[in-house]
């Protein structure tokens, strides 16, 4: 079953590692009510009166751990272990980010001021700093007979699942001729619907296989804590899905368009009165700049932390079923209290777009993290540096984006 899951995830990867969200779609100017998601100013002076959305999705998996070729994990012989390239460091990472935009529709005002609302499903997990030859070890369950010693010291996991209903206000702040600089706000209302946690401090492991005569012993040292909402419990394998917390969210944006050519989209109406057709792009560069994601949820729950100074067999430490099972009873509880809030991935976002001609573009994008992922209970994007040329139309786009993570 855990060969089943684990093939699954790496195809999963395979098919969603070209975004962060709607990577490319994002920064096109035919966007519509997508543009809000990486920068609220996008839907003032946007191509559309209004546009109306149904249903999006984007999704975004890696990790540095394991690879494997996308046309191997289509063979029906496809073995995990075998045809997959393992890379365990000090460091292991991983991260996801799927990303649903909902029933959501925008609207200009005016030529000056545009309004936008809409809703979205999001799930974030990160895992950081795990050592890989760990991993490797506990998950064959130490079956290769062999000792190890690894100094694990200090490591972050955390997962949030929430929804958002937000209401999006961008306007014109400056047009003047080569000048042109927009700003937005979406303010966003949180409703968190499962979160859990998971941190580790100076943790040392080191295994003897021969330890007892016939089976293994683990000497461990360090502090492990965990915390979860209480629509999460029995280990984490039972869930209920309802609404488990609220927050609010705030995403800020500003655009420039240098319009060098301004005067080339200027016409006049049949009264002689001048001004620029609405379905014409007029700059020759445009630059970006947005904060996303400042906010928090704080759900009920419980936080646990303890002692995991111990020396134990490998027997015992089989024989105990779930996580939650092994730190109580093999373990020393040092304290409790309640979880954490979890904490938005607060991300800045810059752009940069080149129109070449009228079709063709080039773009670059950069998508910070501006949380720490040493912080418990904080969910981070991943770094993300975009290239993404592309061919522009109302009616079809292309995009090929060449990115470093």
């Amino acid at each position: 079953m855990n060969k089943s899951f684990l093939t699954a995830f790496i195809i999963f990867i395979a098919a969603t590692v070209q975004g962060q969200s709607y990577i490319g779609f994002g920064t096109d100017n035919y966007n519509g009510v997508h543009g809000v998601i990486s920068n609220p100013a996008n839907i003032v002076d946007s191509r559309f009166k209004s546009d109306i959305n149904l249903i999006g999705v984007s999704g975004l998996i890696g990790n540095d751990y394991y690879s494997a070729k996308f046309g191997d994990i289509l063979k029906d012989d496809f073995d995990f272990d075998d045809d997959g390239t393992k890379s365990p460091k000090n460091a292991n990472n991983a991260y996801g980010n799927v990303d649903i935009l909902g029933p959501s529709f925008m609207f200009n005002i005016n030529s000056r001021n545009s309004l936008a609302i809409f809703t979205r499903g999001r799930v974030f997990f990160n895992v950081n700093d795990i050592n890989g030859d760990t991993y490797d070890n506990i998950s064959n369950e130490f079956d290769e007979n062999e000792d190890f010693n690894v100094n694990e010291g200090d490591y972050q996991m955390s997962a949030n699942a929430w929804a958002e209903t937000g209401i999006t206000y961008a306007t014109v702040l400056m047009d003047q001729e080569q000048h042109f600089l927009k700003g937005g706000i979406s303010l966003k209302y949180l409703m968190g619907y499962g979160n859990a946690y998971s941190s580790g401090k100076n943790i040392v492991i080191d295994y003897d296989a021969d330890g007892s005569g016939t089976t293994g012993s683990i000497d461990s040292q360090g502090e492990i804590a965990y915390g979860n909402s209480d629509n999460i419990t029995n280990d984490f394998e039972d869930y209920e899905f309802v609404k488990a917390a609220d927050g609010f969210g705030v995403d800020l944006g500003f655009i420039y368009e240098w319009r060098p050519n301004f005067a080339d989209y200027t016409v006049t109406d049949k009264d002689g009165n001048p001004y620029a057709p609405k379905d014409i792009n007029k700059y020759k560069l445009k630059f970006g700049l947005s904060l996303t994601d400042l906010g928090s949820l704080k759900y009920d729950g419980p936080e646990n932390a303890y002692d995991i100074t111990n020396s134990i067999s490998e027997d015992d430490f089989d024989n105990e079923e779930g996580f939650e099972d092994k730190l109580n009873n093999l373990y020393t509880q040092i304290r409790s209290g309640n979880a954490s809030k979890a904490v938005l991935p607060t991300a800045l976002h810059l752009n940069a777009d080149w129109n070449l001609n009228n079709h063709f573009y080039l773009n670059l994008n950069s998508d910070l993290s501006l949380t720490s992922k040493s912080n418990s209970n904080t969910n981070s994007i991943a770094n993300i540096v975009s290239l993404t040329p592309r061919f522009e139309s109302k009616w079809f786009s292309f995009y090929s984006p060449v990115s470093y993570v």
